[in-house]
């Protein structure tokens, strides 16, 4: 029903495409192509293929709708697809745009190792930390998920799941 209503608002709102589709680092290294809803403009082109992937602090890409689905979370709903095809999972790491990834595995020892695990649309470093836009806060990220990699558990994961919750419903850490 949400779904439904994010499209329809989307569709008239801000046109087609309702859908983003970008390919993401996921499990062991393999690309996949994550689905989101579109929350930029359709001529949302950066300079370089890293500048279109990264979203930066009030980023003037972002819809006026965008930025509601965005604060809320919507926009991340169609990645249920993934999680269906079993690229992605409910909780772990969130998976890097493929050109950030392999900007990060080139800047930060052992960040490769974050692919140990499936990805998730939700994890230990999204409650802690939020998005990030810099290589030294993705490397404080990098932290968070390898603590959840070393300490992965039923508990763990209803503790993120408990967490985003409270995100999702007070709007706390989009951009």
């Amino acid at each position: 029903l949400i779904c439904g209503f994010a499209a329809l608002a989307i569709l008239v709102f801000d046109g087609r495409p309702i859908l983003y589709a970008q390919t993401r680092m996921g499990y062991r290294g393999r690309s996949f192509t994550a689905y989101k809803f579109r929350t930029m403009s359709n001529n949302a082109s950066g300079k370089s293929s890293i500048d279109d992937a990264m979203t930066k602090e009030k980023d003037p890409r972002i819809t006026r709708l965008g930025s509601f689905l965005r604060k809320y979370r919507i926009d991340e709903l169609p990645q249920v697809f993934n999680i269906l095809r079993g690229e992605m999972g409910l909780i772990g790491p969130r998976p890097e745009a493929l050109e950030l990834s392999n900007l990060y595995e080139k800047e930060l020892i052992f960040y490769r190792y974050r692919h140990a695990v499936r990805p998730g649309i939700t994890g230990w470093a999204q409650v802690h930390q939020g998005h990030v836009t810099s290589v030294s806060d993705v490397n404080e990220k990098l932290k968070y998920d390898f603590y959840y990699i070393k300490k992965i558990s039923i508990w763990l994961d209803l503790l993120i799941m408990l967490k985003t919750v409270k995100i999702i419903f007070f709007g706390i850490g989009a951009k």
